[in-house]
């Protein structure tokens, strides 16, 4: 069966170098990576795959050792520097945009909290783009972690990986002086705090603070990150992931029209 979420063969030579290890299965890689997309868009649960893809517990198997062993985090590492050159950039963004979403989870989860600020029992997602809109840092936490000390750890993270990294802004939540001084003085670089105007009700577009927003609404268009229904906090992240490969997979091969 042809899903909108499966790989062309053009998109799947792109990746297969970094999946393929020589070894003869059953089942074709490109077919596991095309469930584990459908499962990213779609929202289904591991058992209520289509029967035209492999055994669920198999697609599952895949998806969490590639996640374990941090495949995941690779191919997304490597796919955002293809774009980037593709797109005349530097490897290395200069400018980061960072922001935070609370969603809630289900039952299952290990690891999640109360944002009191939003009202919400659940996660948090700190992500830093650049500014076309890729992902350059994320970290998925119990929603109960403050913005200061979320972008704190994600900084940590992200530590050495950009060096051409010279400004993040950020919106006032992840205000205060002493806070951004010391994020100065640690990381060698300059986090902005982008205000909205007073006195101008409603909602506001910010100048660039926008782009991770957007991010932010193409990742809402993957039923399975409407809501955080993994246990664990490592499985969030991969889903993010991968729902970023298949947007950069489509940019670096487009779907013939």
């Amino acid at each position: 069966m042809c899903y909108e979420t499966n790989l062309t063969d053009s998109q799947w030579e792109i990746i297969a170098e970094l999946l393929e290890d020589g070894r003869k299965r059953q089942h074709h890689l490109q077919v596991i990576v095309n469930a584990i997309f459908y499962v990213t868009k779609t929202g289904v649960q591991w058992r209520n795959l289509p029967n035209d893809f492999p055994k669920w517990q198999l697609v599952y198997y895949y998806f969490r050792k590639w996640s374990k062993i941090g495949l995941i985090n690779q191919i997304h590492q490597i796919l955002y520097e293809k774009v980037r050159v593709k797109a005349k950039r530097e490897v290395s963004p200069s400018l980061g945009l960072l922001d935070s979403q609370s969603v809630k989870t289900a039952s299952l989860s290990d690891i999640k909290g109360i944002d009191a600020n939003k009202k919400i029992n659940g996660r948090k997602r700190f992500v830093v783009t650049d500014t076309l809109g890729w992902i350059i840092g994320l970290m998925v936490v119990a929603a109960s972690v403050q913005e200061r000390a979320g972008a704190e750890q994600l900084f940590v993270l992200m530590s050495g990986k950009y060096p051409r990294l010279e400004k993040v802004l950020a919106d006032q939540g992840f205000d205060g002086e002493e806070f951004t001084s010391r994020i100065g003085k640690t990381f060698g670089f300059i986090l902005e705090i982008v205000k909205r105007v007073l006195g101008v009700g409603g909602f506001q577009v910010l100048p660039k603070r926008w782009v991770v927003e957007r991010t932010f609404g193409w990742l809402m268009f993957n039923r399975r990150l409407v809501k955080d229904y993994e246990e664990k906090t490592e499985h969030s992240e991969a889903f993010i992931q991968m729902a970023m490969i298949r947007l950069m997979v489509r940019k670096l091969a487009p779907q013939k029209i």
